[in-house]
């Protein structure tokens, strides 16, 4: 295997794995010290934006710090006919990894607080006001990060992205998943992060769909792609 493609799957399976840690970590934390839900949410939402941010200034010379299984696919479409195209095999991988990544990382986070590890969550999130606040947070996620790419400031992507999920976790009905990826991690996790196995399919639906109006409004509003200040020419999305 390519050693850049190596470096790029690590990447993302740590990275992953190291964001779904630090939401279902600190969401357990808040839990222990605190019994006021807004306290317990401050917490959980100032610790992921931060956390977020540090992983992807750490990870995107490897290869982008993705950790989203939608930025990936957008990377993908967005990228097929230029010259840092790359094929649907990779993309395949790069999912996998974060997918393993993220059920990694929640099963370090219980580990660590003495939780049961790898235990699915009885914590319910369905309805439609819940799955209309996860088009939204997907959907300015992805317009954040396409719009980034296409301007050529993918340099502000750490500060920009972790802002606007630690933003998303209050405004939106979610509290912003925004990522296949992590909501799959965070079904396994038994904590006050976790959602119930049987609410993932419909979450993962609602990011899809949020995922593909927040690019396709990004690309309207900037329908040319500028040259990228990433020092990394094949760094063009994150998040």
């Amino acid at each position: 295997m390519n050693p850049a493609v190596s470096r790029r799957l690590a990447a993302e399976f740590t990275g992953t794995g190291l964001l779904v840690a630090i939401v279902v970590g600190s969401g357990i934390a808040a839990t222990n010290l605190t019994t006021d839900a807004a306290l317990r949410l401050l917490i959980n939402s100032l610790v992921t934006a931060m956390g977020l941010a540090v992983l992807i200034l750490v990870f995107m010379p490897a290869g982008g710090a993705q950790f989203n299984p939608v930025v990936t696919g957008a990377d993908w479409l967005l990228g097929r006919k230029t010259e840092r195209r790359y094929g649907i095999g990779q993309t395949v991988a790069v999912i996998g990894c974060q997918i393993s990544g993220a059920i990694a990382g929640a099963a370090l986070a219980d580990a660590m607080f003495g939780h049961a590890v790898l235990s699915p969550s009885g914590r319910h999130r369905a309805g439609a006001p819940l799955l209309l606040g996860e088009v939204v947070a997907t959907a300015g996620l992805l317009m954040v990060i396409v719009t980034l790419a296409r301007t050529g400031r993918i340099q502000h992507a750490s500060w920009a992205v972790g802002a606007w999920i630690g933003a998303a976790y209050w405004f939106t009905s979610s509290t912003a998943f925004a990522n296949p990826a992590v909501t799959i991690g965070r079904s396994l996790t038994s904590t006050y992060a976790g959602i119930a196995p049987s609410s993932v399919l419909a979450f993962i639906a609602a990011q899809i769909v949020g995922g593909a109006l927040g690019t396709l409004l990004a690309v309207a509003v900037h329908p040319v792609q500028l040259a990228t200040t990433s020092t990394d020419p094949q760094v063009q999305l994150t998040g």
